[in-house]
């Protein structure tokens, strides 16, 4: 079964070209799969074993998003291995995945938004962090960033006369998203100030390219500042891009190419959110709501 694995890993390496984080979730699922089989024969693999592999998942008391990732995974897998020739039938087939509950992303509100990003500022002109923090809060309101994005921005990425950037999304795909004035006098006055030549726009106290982490810590410090209702995350910021577009009149599809779905479906989650408005503001304006 391992050698199958490998294959399947260096399928989505060189073929797929996924990122490493998307590589190490389906390794990491595979293996606990592996686990379960205990060195049955590959062909010995039928809709029985796999669904007994979906009870023990139900038993260890996973969520129905979880099991549905590890079903994912082995949907994959066998897809392969069907279309390579490894396997003569594909076993999941068959096989249905849980229901999942419907979540929906949490989001501030414009004025939380605004007193997030004020609250990072320049105590002086010499405050290279300040600058630094507050370009990050504008430029992840101001295009939608995933925290990976925004980290691996580098100068070639901007265009400060035509205002967009180049982002290399999930699985290495890029994609052109314009970005505000606001935010671009931000990245201005920040790199205006910085002493290190580098390719990295966003830099940490030792001069090297930011991490996630460092942007999550600076995060939880301005949200304290602004006081700001626990559970924000640096995706929170994303959520709110989205959701403030469509409640001032954005389409669907325009929002889905700003923020790099490659599905439709992935951003109608979003309308719920506006949908919820909608009613919001219709049981306090009808007389008859």
């Amino acid at each position: 079964m391992e050698k199958y694995i490998e294959k399947f890993i260096r399928y989505l390496e060189i073929e797929k070209n996924y990122s490493p984080h998307t590589i190490l979730n389906y390794k990491l699922d595979l293996e606990d799969f592996a686990r379960f089989l205990t060195g049955s024969d590959l062909e010995k693999i039928d809709y029985l074993v796999l669904r007994k592999y979906l009870a023990v998942l139900k038993e260890k008391n996973l969520g129905n998003r979880t099991v549905g990732r590890r079903l994912s995974a082995l949907r994959s897998f066998f897809r392969f291995l069907s279309r390579e020739g490894y396997i003569k039938t594909n076993p999941i087939l068959m096989l249905s995945s849980p229901k999942l509950d419907k979540h929906l992303p949490s989001f501030m509100t414009e004025e939380e938004v605004r007193k997030l990003i004020e609250s990072a500022f320049a105590k002086n002109e010499a405050d290279i962090l300040g600058l630094r923090d507050r370009a990050i809060l504008e430029a992840f309101y101001s295009s939608g960033l995933r925290i990976s994005e925004l980290v691996g921005l580098n100068l070639d990425d901007i265009d400060f006369i035509s205002g967009i950037l180049k982002i290399r999304g999930k699985g290495k795909k890029e994609r052109i998203v314009p970005i505000g004035e606001a935010a671009l006098s931000s990245i201005r006055k920040y790199l205006d100030k910085r002493k290190k030549e580098t390719s990295a726009i966003f830099l940490n106290n030792n001069s090297r390219r930011i991490t996630t982490r460092g942007v999550r810590y600076a995060l939880v410090k301005y949200l304290r500042l602004a006081e700001i209702k626990p559970g924000v995350s640096a995706h929170t910021f994303r959520h709110s891009f989205a959701t403030h577009l469509l409640n001032r009149g954005a389409d669907l599809r325009t929002v889905q190419e700003l923020l790099g779905h490659a599905n439709l479906s992935t951003t109608q989650i979003y309308t719920h959110l506006t949908t919820e408005k909608l009613k919001s503001v219709y049981d306090k304006a009808h007389p008859h709501a």
